[in-house]
């Protein structure tokens, strides 16, 4: 009698049914993004569920903050206060606004100018019912991956993790300047840590440097990166060159993308950096075959306009005029060299996620960990230093910066460690 051979079991290589696995309850299969309303924000959200294969499995919630009138005076207000504070005044205004029209019969006074933005129009991300959603679905769906960026996400998403610890893998991107523990992955740019330097030290007062967080080295809660997160790779771009191609196909080679930004806190310009990026830009016309100039909507009206009357009239320059469809995919596709100003981390980027050499304008006058940033990109010769003496025609390459991936890399070694994976 020959004897009896039992099938061999399966391989987790060979796609077997999850049964053979951890179970089904192993498998992530969906998203949460929690937002705060800013672009730049949520770009870093999205282009990680992207990566991680979970794009079109992703529900987006948003924290939202009244803005306009008073409430740019509230924002540095944790968000749950500056609502309870915002509710109290308006309840108050109204109350007198009533007062004062039934004693002097007075029309209603105007609300203020985007007076309650956020509290009702956009869907806010309610803890309790991100919660009820995964414990809901956990038996047929796996546990749910949220991930949030910004620091108005902080409370809600660590109020999830806390609620339902076993059914959510929480990532937060960007420091969270609280105790690293309530995430199970905490995602931010190196420069994050520049306030732990002696530089930092130095630059900060004594009775200041308690308050300036983070107070400690990252632990193993941590993923740092050179830059900051976004949705850009080989196949995004791909993508958009295929998109572009009639309209930048046709274009005198080199192609020059000069994408501008606006001032900030820890990088104040103003006209006197335009007319530079004019008078550089003048100069390096002869080594281009072409000039596209997009201008984002933090750029200030009277920047904008002196390029534009400086740079416009010239034949190989184009100025994108912020009419639908925006250029920026194809910018990035088909460019050749890239200049951006320094105020825009995800800007610069983006830009050396192509490999194409990065030129930086403004460098110089940032402050705090954004000059920390740039010398970081410098020092790994990803970018130079815009000077006007350029010869675009003539090309260098670094190792894209490819922030997003790894971090995926790193979330599914994570996973892999807890017995979770993610299928798409």
């Amino acid at each position: 009698m020959k004897p009896i051979r039992l099938p061999e079991p399966p391989s987790p290589t060979m796609g077997v049914p999850e049964i053979f696995e951890n179970g089904a309850n192993s498998v992530i299969r969906r998203a949460v993004v929690i937002g705060n309303g800013f672009p730049g924000s949520e770009n870093q959200s999205l282009g990680l569920v992207r990566s991680l294969g979970l794009y079109d499995k992703h529900v987006l919630f948003r924290v939202t903050r009244p803005r306009g009138g008073i409430n740019e005076w509230l924002h540095w207000l944790p968000i749950s206060l500056h609502k309870l504070l915002y509710y109290i005044i308006r309840r108050i205004y109204s109350y007198l606004r009533f007062i004062t029209s039934r004693r002097r019969r007075l029309a209603p006074l105007p609300s203020e100018k985007g007076g309650s933005v956020g509290l009702s129009s956009i869907l806010e991300a309610d803890s309790k019912r991100i919660v009820n959603m995964a414990r809901e679905s956990y038996e047929k769906d796996g546990p749910l991956l949220v991930v949030a960026s910004g620091r108005d996400t902080i409370s809600v998403a660590s109020s999830i993790k806390r609620l339902a610890s076993e059914k959510v893998f929480l990532v937060q991107i960007q420091h969270p300047r609280s105790d690293l523990s309530r995430f199970d992955l905490v995602v931010t740019p190196h420069h994050d840590y520049y306030p732990l330097t002696p530089q930092a030290k130095e630059q900060v007062p004594r009775f200041l440097q308690r308050w300036i967080t983070p107070r400690e080295p990252p632990d193993e809660h941590v993923v740092l990166t050179v830059g900051a997160l976004h949705q850009i790779d080989f196949a995004a771009l791909r993508s958009a060159a295929s998109t572009w191609h009639d309209e930048f196909a046709p274009l005198p080679k080199p192609l020059l993308v000069v994408n501008i930004g606006g001032p900030s806190c820890r990088c104040r310009y103003g006209m006197d950096l335009a007319k530079q990026l004019c008078t550089f830009l003048t100069n390096v016309l002869v080594s281009c075959g072409s000039v596209r100039i997009s201008f984002s909507n933090r750029t200030p009206e009277k920047v904008s306009n002196m390029i534009i009357k400086e740079l416009a009239n010239n034949p190989k320059v184009y100025i994108w005029d912020g009419e639908e469809p925006n250029p920026y995919m194809g910018h990035l596709a088909w460019g050749d060299a890239f200049v951006v100003t320094a105020d825009s981390v995800s800007m610069i980027s983006e830009a050396c996620s192509t490999g194409k050499p990065v030129y930086v304008i403004g460098s110089e006058r940032c402050t705090w960990k954004l000059a920390d940033f740039h010398k970081s990109l410098r020092e790994r010769g990803v970018v130079r230093p815009f000077t006007g003496s350029e010869d675009i025609s003539e090309s260098w390459s670094y190792p894209p910066l490819n922030d997003t991936a790894e971090v995926a890399r790193r979330i599914h070694e994570v996973l892999a460690e807890r017995g979770l994976r993610v299928r798409p």
